[in-house]
């Protein structure tokens, strides 16, 4: 049975098209099938060479399944991604091979009831921003298990995954969370309140934002948006369908945060060496 690959490449990055060319005759001479479009079918994996954006586009192709994406850094930090460019020849042999392992990434369930009763439904791997869209500023009220915890007027609110403590929440204040630990995050940005700290709950509680103001929208890994008007409830809550990521080393979390964020390391262990 010929074994498939689905491929997603970035579409304005010429070094990413060059090397997804590479890529797909290398994996076409060990006799793989390669498809670029349409449904995922059997492919057993996505390689994708991009960035964390194009990576985010590939998780609307395998959510609900266990195939896992492998990504290939051609964008910024790249913290999804699993190799730079120059590991592309060792990518195609540990597909080959079947050499990784399987990352489980926990998205989130977002529900939005608007005021008028109607309900919408979306996801998030990385994080749900209600953001104020070129108003001032939007007045919300934050809830944890059905209770009021905080309101106040602010720029915007995030929900945000464990996946999405490194990305726009890291940029807002709010803690890393390492990615097998299974929580939420509440971040409020630039609230005129004196309590914004962020909050991080279980899997098991649902986060809520009652929007007080007209004219925000919810966007969703800055893929998917809402609009959401005044008298509107958004809901975040664990879902049921993760997304898998192929690990091809096996680099703790820790190292890939050092090296993804170029921290200065210098602590107890090397003055111990000296």
């Amino acid at each position: 049975m010929t074994r498939e690959i689905y491929l997603v490449t970035h579409r304005y990055r010429p070094d990413a098209q060059h090397s997804a060319a590479i890529i797909e005759n290398e994996l076409t001479r060990h006799g793989f099938e390669v498809r670029r479009s349409g449904p995922l079918g059997d492919a057993e994996i996505v390689v994708v060479l991009g960035g964390d954006g194009t990576i985010l586009s590939a998780t609307e192709l395998t959510r609900g399944t266990e195939v896992p994406i492998v990504g290939i850094n051609y964008g910024h930090v790249g913290f999804l991604a699993e190799v730079e460019p120059e590991g592309l020849a060792r990518v195609v042999e540990q597909i080959t091979e079947r050499e990784w392992t399987l990352d489980r990434r926990m998205t989130m369930d977002i529900e939005v009831t608007l005021s008028d009763g109607r309900k919408a439904s979306t996801w998030t791997l990385n994080e749900a921003a209600l953001d104020k869209h070129g108003k001032p500023m939007i007045e919300v009220s934050l809830g944890v298990d059905g209770r009021g915890v905080s309101s106040f007027s602010c720029d915007s609110v995030l929900m945000s995954t464990p996946t999405g403590s490194t990305a726009y929440s890291f940029s807002a204040g709010g803690p890393v969370v390492w990615p097998d630990v299974e929580a939420m995050l509440l971040v409020p940005i630039a609230a005129h309140a004196l309590f914004t700290r962020p909050l991080v709950v279980g899997p098991g509680s649902e986060l809520e934002i009652a929007l007080h103001t007209n004219g925000a929208v919810l966007v969703c890994d800055g893929r998917r948006d809402l609009p959401v008007d005044a008298g509107s409830l958004i809901t975040a809550r664990k879902s049921d369908y993760p997304v898998y990521l192929a690990r091809l080393n096996e680099t703790p979390f820790s190292g890939r945060l050092v090296k993804k964020f170029a921290l200065p390391v210098r602590g107890w262990r090397d003055r111990g060496r000296q």
